[in-house]
């Protein structure tokens, strides 16, 4: 059974609406809660988000009939929370159990002492999708336009990327095979001993010895002496260590495949396992050819062709140019801002470039805000195809062009206008680094429907509380003039 809330009040439950939320308080948790809590009170505002909360139920589970699940005004509290303060879910669960505050956000009276399960919040917070929050984002966006007012009839756009990073170790070739053989083994450990048969036993013993050889082979640097006898010594070592590591992962990549045919099961768990088993020998197998071609035969592997984890293999290697980071790993993100900080838009660039996405991000964020007049971009999104469709979609675009420019378009770049936009440009840099310092700077969440998940609920939580911040300035400046009234 899911509700969107529990319509009926306990004795000691607080209403939302009567939450006390301390506005002199500068943490990000109250200007979150007040977001929230703006959201609950206007009514109209609530519905939508009800709403759009109800689509994450899962179709096999009844409305009014089985055991109650968590109520869905719960799950996007507790979501937003663990994203807009960069919590891990063990962080999560103490604060879900023991903040008084988020406890009568959440709905619980003064003697519910009910405990939230880890498990239960990774579960209940997984439910959301992409999609979903899209929506939710759109809605929360909105009721932040109409608070703001007139000013928020012209929406002037800042659009950049950066990157998120995923949950990785730095890749080596030796080492992603590695993590393909201790995997491969563990599981077929765990399928074989399942059924009762007898193979894999010494699953353990092969682990370890897999990884003394990974350890060998990875140790081995090529000499830099002068001496061509001593470098090809070294050389001979490197091969030698690398061909004992690839014939003995090799061995087991055979005998897995050998003895798979052997697993007659229907148990879904078991069959899961299997997939799972499946797809980290082809990780094997690709990792063995690439090595071997690299090191024993001597030739350079092409980058499409290289994965940088078996584990997240949507992760990209990716070379941004700043000063003391040389490569990161995981996938760009672009977002587009206003000039109020909310986040209109943004999108995950899977093997895209900015000047690819630069037309895409513009025209659905239209569709979703169409007050959207102006749009300032860098130089990395301009080609002269994406200067013709902007400027068909947007009263101004401010997108410098790369390389010598002719006599028009230098006028255009030193008009007053486009370096105004230019100046204001950095902003949007200010609203990265706010979500970064907000839960985007590294993704934790598996795969990349998980990763679409994290960056999409960091974005609705940010807006949330820049919506949090709005009425806290507002509820201060009333608190103050009540003052001053009283004074006189």
């Amino acid at each position: 059974m899911r509700q969107a809330i529990d319509p009926q009040m306990k004795i000691g439950e607080v209403g939302i609406s009567d939450v006390r939320i301390d506005l002199s308080s500068r943490d990000e948790i109250p200007q979150l809660l007040l977001g929230l809590q703006a959201i609950y009170c206007n009514r109209k505002i609530r519905d939508k988000v009800f709403g759009i909360l109800m689509s994450i139920i899962p179709k096999s589970v009844g409305l009014d009939r089985g055991r109650k699940g968590m109520n869905l005004w719960t799950i996007l509290v507790l979501g937003t929370l663990r994203l807009n303060c960069n919590w891990d879910y063990d962080k999560l669960r103490e604060i879900a159990n023991n903040h008084k505050t988020v406890r009568q956000m959440i709905g619980h009276d003064v003697w519910d002492d009910r405990a939230y399960a880890l498990q239960t919040l990774k579960d209940n917070v997984a439910l959301f999708t992409p999609e979903v929050l899209d929506q939710i984002n759109r809605v929360v966006v909105g009721f932040g336009h109409r608070l703001i007012g007139e000013k928020a009839g012209r929406l002037l756009g800042s659009c950049d990327s950066s990157v998120v990073e995923t949950n990785v170790h730095f890749p080596t070739d030796v080492g992603i095979l590695w993590d393909a053989v201790r995997k491969m083994v563990f599981l077929a450990m765990q399928i074989f001993g399942s059924l009762g048969l007898p193979a894999w036993r010494q699953g353990r013993h092969h682990v370890r010895k897999a990884k003394k050889l990974c350890r060998k082979a990875a140790r081995l640097k090529r000499s830099s002496s002068k001496d061509p006898e001593k470098r090809k010594e070294r050389e001979r070592l490197i091969v030698r260590a690398h061909e004992e590591y690839l014939e003995l992962a090799e061995s087991f990549v055979r005998r897995i495949w050998s003895e798979l045919p052997s697993v007659q099961t229907l148990d879904p768990k078991i069959l899961a396992n299997v997939w799972r088993l499946e797809n980290f020998l082809r990780h094997a197998e690709r990792q063995i050819d690439q090595i071997r071609r690299r090191v024993v035969d001597g030739e350079s592997i092409p980058h499409h062709e290289k994965v940088f984890s078996v584990f997240e293999e949507h992760t990209e290697w990716i070379v941004k140019g700043k000063t003391g980071v040389p490569v990161e790993l995981g996938l760009n993100v672009c977002f587009l801002k206003d000039q109020f900080g909310f986040i209109l838009h943004h999108r995950v660039m899977e093997g895209e470039t900015d000047d690819k996405i630069a037309v895409p991000m513009v025209e659905e964020a239209l569709e979703r805000f169409p007050a959207l007049k102006v749009c300032t971009f860098d130089k990395g999104y301009h080609s002269p195809a994406n200067q013709e469709k902007l400027a068909g979609l947007l009263e101004q675009v401010v997108l410098p062009r790369k390389g010598k420019l002719s006599a028009e378009n230098r006028e255009i770049e030193n008009s007053d206008e486009f370096r105004e936009g230019r100046r204001k440009h950095s902003a949007v840099e200010s609203s990265i680094h706010a979500l970064k310092n907000h839960g985007v700077d590294r993704c934790p969440d598996r795969g990349i429907h998980g990763f679409k998940r994290y960056v999409a609920l960091a974005v609705v939580a940010r807006n949330i509380q820049i919506l949090g911040a709005l009425v806290q300035k507002r509820e201060l400046r009333k608190a103050r003039r009540e003052e001053l009234q009283k004074a006189a």
